[in-house]
This record gives C-alpha cells, structure tokens and sequence, in this order.
C-alpha cells in the first residue's frame, strides 16, 4: 500500500493527483469566482429543499466493512436495489467468509449471484478484485483504507482490477464514512437537468466537478435525496415535472412548461437503497 501512515482525512473532497479520477478534465473549469459561488448557493438550495420534499436521510451509526461495500456494489450495477440485494444475500449465503469466495470456481459465483443479472461479468470481476485485494494487501480485507485520506482511499481502490470511481466513492461514503458524493446513473441524469453540471459532462467529470460544490456534510443526503427523487419525480422517462419542487432550478429542454406546486412532502414509495442494508 503506502510506504508511510498517511493521516486520515475525512474532509477530502476531490480526487488525489495519482487517481484515475484527476486525468478527467474539469467540465467547470474556467468559471469565475462569482460563478463558482452561484453554483454553490444552487446546490445548497436543491439539497435544501430536498430535504424539505424528500426527508432528510440518517445514515446508521455502524457501517459495514470496505470490503462488503465493495461486492455489493458491483452487484448493483445495472441492476434494482432489491434484485442486487438479493444476490448480494444469496452470495454471502453461499460463501459466508471472503476467503471461501476468493476460492470458489466461476460457475458458483456465478449460480450465487444469477437473480441480480450479468452474472457471468459481475462474478468475473468478483474474483479478480478479490485476487487483487489478496495480492495487495495479503488478505481479503480493506480494513487498512480506514486509516488513510479519502484521496489516497480513491486512488487504492481505482487501483484495483475493475473498480471505477463510483465504486470507489460508494465505499468512502456507505464504509468509510466519509464527506464524500458518488455519482451514479440517478445522481449523473438529476445533476445535469437541474443544471449543476453541463449537459455535456459524463460521470466522472460530474463527480470531478460537484466534489467542492456539494455543503459540507451534505454529501450522504444528498446523494441519497437525488436517487429517490430520480425514481420517484425526476424519472428517465415522463418525468413529473408538474409535481416538482425544483421545478425553478430546472434547466431540462423536455420538462413540462405548466407547474402545479407540489403539496408538502413527497410520498416516496421508492426509498429502499441497497448499500444502506448490506448487513
């Protein structure tokens, strides 16, 4: 890992110089000081009123081990909540130990994980992160990242064979514990209609660019808050956009033109998220 212990710093905020991340360019690079501030004073206010419309999400006071983030994230890709959370459960039925699943065969990974989809490329990154982590740090254990910068925890786990950066940022917020804003498919579409980032930007660069833009301590709610506003008013398709309460900051060219202000807080039906209940 590193040569030396570096300090834990949980107030890190964008990605360190040696990461994948920091090769991606800046989407905001170039606003002035009083654009950068505008920006700002814009995403308190979504988070805000989020936290108004949606709720204001806890995240628990124990929080599961780097590792179980992890897997359950790669089970998550391309994929709902539920259907990963239950190949995440039937994997770790199958293989209550990480040891027992850096030695099973493909095919019963495989079989272990069928439920949550692309199992076939979900099961062969399982088991070369797994080779790695066991290569790396000498056992299937992450523990070590809890005692290192959130910049240095980037840039470990970008590392590793088939983790990106969302991963990785999902194991710094939902783990570690950390200030930190994953941006995924719900987070990337939200950050864009409302205009937080250009309509140009990809995942990565959003992630880059909302890093010094989100409150400080807001980064677990707000993620939280766009994933179940994305599924709930703000979807892919057919949007709500008459029941929105961003409607204002919207920047989307196919939102509806006429508003009907929504009525109190919203009744979110959507709200269960997989690495909140990885046990």
């Amino acid at each position: 890992m590193h040569s030396g212990r570096v300090s834990r710093d949980s107030r890190s905020r964008s990605p360190h110089k040696g990461s994948r991340c920091s090769q991606v360019p800046d989407p905001l690079r170039g606003l002035t000081a009083k654009g950068n501030a505008i920006l700002r004073a814009k995403v308190r206010r979504i988070a805000n009123q989020l936290e108004r419309f949606v709720g204001r999400p806890r995240q628990r006071r124990v929080l599961p081990p780097p590792l179980d983030i992890l897997m359950a994230t790669i089970l998550s890709q391309h994929t709902n909540d539920k259907n990963s959370h239950r190949a995440y459960t039937d994997l770790r039925k199958a293989f209550p130990t990480w040891q027992r699943l850096g030695d099973a065969s493909l095919r019963d990974i495989e079989a272990a994980i069928r439920v949550g989809g692309m199992a076939h490329q979900k099961a062969r990154r399982i088991r070369h992160i797994l080779r790695d982590i066991r290569k790396r740090y000498g056992a299937y254990d992450l523990a070590a990242l809890r005692e290192i910068g959130s910049k240095d925890v980037l840039t470990e786990l970008v590392g590793l064979n088939g983790v990106g950066v969302k991963t990785a940022a999902c194991v710094l917020l939902f783990s570690l514990g950390r200030d930190i804003f994953p941006v995924d498919v719900h987070v990337h579409r939200l950050c864009i209609r409302l205009g937080m980032v250009p309509a140009t930007a990809s995942a990565e660069e959003t992630f880059e660019a909302m890093s010094p833009l989100v409150p400080r301590g807001k980064a677990y709610s707000l993620h939280t808050n766009l994933i179940r506003f994305g599924r709930t008013v703000c979807r892919p398709r057919d949007p709500k956009c008459r029941e929105c309460p961003l409607f204002g900051e919207c920047t989307y060219k196919g939102r509806a033109t006429v508003l009907r202000p929504p009525r109190g807080r919203s009744a979110v039906t959507h709200d269960f998220m997989l690495l909140d209940n990885v046990t």
